[in-house]
């Protein structure tokens, strides 16, 4: 079985700074694509960054600029660098993954989520 645990989450003041982490565990071949969702109280679950395991980046656009994501392949852990936080940032933020198994199947493993809470 795969498992993401998330870390990082807390209160912080508007323009404050926070670093989320998702280690993932296992059984795990490698993983692909590895991202960060977030659900504010009353709305839908979004994505707020996406990396592939190249490297390659994709932010929302309500978050360019201030986020950072990136990813240590080697520990199976994807970051977000949350800078210049505003209220409507606050929402419990989910890592996932897109794992391959050493069966070599492929499936998308989530976790379960940390609060993040800008508020003065």
């Amino acid at each position: 079985q795969v498992q993401l645990v998330e870390s990082g989450g807390g209160l912080v003041q508007p323009g404050g700074s926070l670093r989320l982490s998702c280690a993932a565990s296992g059984s795990i071949f490698s993983i692909n694509a590895m991202g960060w969702y977030r659900q504010a109280p009353g709305k839908q679950r979004e994505l707020v960054a996406a990396i592939t395991r190249g490297g390659s980046t994709n932010y929302a656009d309500s978050v360019k600029g201030r986020f950072t994501i990136a990813r240590d392949n080697a520990k199976n852990t994807v970051y977000l660098q949350m800078n210049s936080l505003k209220p409507e940032d606050t929402a419990v933020y989910y890592c996932t993954g897109m794992v391959r198994d050493f069966k070599l199947w492929v499936a998308d493993y989530w976790g379960q989520g940390t609060q993040v809470t800008v508020s003065s």
